[in-house]
């Protein structure tokens, strides 16, 4: 449950944009390489990276990097966090300032 102001605008920000919504539902059907999913979005990975910042500063998902097998390069890969979200008015008149 959030609980603060900050938290919930943070949150609200990271979901008011239509690709970050469609980025978030990707990764909660499975985990992404950066370098695949910035391809399928048809997107640059910079740009991938900006709106995947704004998620996980939101909480909402996180990242590993991984060295494979046969492969120098590190690589960076997404998933979505479990995460409830829920906001009634109840919940908006006990948030912290």
């Amino acid at each position: 449950m959030v609980k603060s102001i900050q938290e919930i605008t943070t949150i609200a920000e990271a979901l008011s944009s239509p690709i970050r919504v469609r980025i978030l539902k990707m990764l909660c059907e499975k985990e992404w390489y950066v370098y695949e999913l910035a391809k399928t979005l048809n997107i640059s990975r910079q740009l991938l990276y900006l709106h995947l910042k704004k998620l996980e500063k939101a909480g909402l998902v996180e990242s590993e990097l991984r060295l494979e097998p046969n492969d120098p390069r590190a690589k960076k890969y997404y998933k979505a966090k479990q995460f409830r979200l829920m906001v009634d008015n109840e919940v908006i008149k006990n948030l912290e300032e």
